[in-house]
C-alpha cells in the first residue's frame, strides 16, 4: 500500500469534485438545498457541511505530500457516503439523489481508494 496515492489525477478530480460541492453548500443551490430537506438533514446544521466538504478537497490534495493523509481522507469521504446513503433509506427518499448522487459518489470514492491508495 502506497503511502502517497498512486496516480495522482484521480484524487485531483475527486478534491475538485469535493471544492464544487463545498462551494454549492455555502449558501445551498436550489437541488442541494431539496436535498437536505428530503432527508430530513436539520436546517441549523447546515452551515457544517461547507467545512467538511473543504477539509475533504484540502485533505485529498494535501495527502499528495503528506503520507497517508489523502488515505485518511478517503476514507472518511466513503464513510460520509454511506451514511448519506443511510440517510436517504431511512427518509425513504428512493429518486435521484440517492441513486445518481450519494451512490455514485460512494463509487467514485471507493474507486479512487482502491485504484490509488490500495493498490
Amino acid at each position: 500500500m502506497p503511502a502517497s496515492p498512486d496516480p495522482v489525477w484521480p484524487v485531483l478530480v475527486l478534491a475538485l469534485i469535493q471544492l464544487a460541492d463545498a462551494l454549492l453548500c455555502v449558501r445551498p443551490v436550489p437541488f442541494i438545498a431539496r436535498c437536505f430537506d428530503d432527508v430530513r438533514f436539520p436546517r441549523r446544521l447546515w452551515w457544517i457541511m461547507p467545512p467538511i466538504k473543504f477539509a475533504a478537497a484540502a485533505g485529498l490534495v494535501a495527502g499528495i505530500w503528506i503520507p497517508y493523509l489523502g488515505l485518511v481522507t478517503c476514507l472518511a469521504l466513503v464513510t460520509y457516503f454511506v451514511v448519506a446513503i443511510g440517510m436517504h433509506i431511512r427518509a425513504r427518499d428512493f429518486g435521484r439523489n440517492l441513486f445518481v448522487n450519494a451512490s455514485g459518489m460512494l463509487v467514485i470514492c471507493v474507486g479512487v481508494l482502491v485504484w490509488c491508495h490500495l493498490i
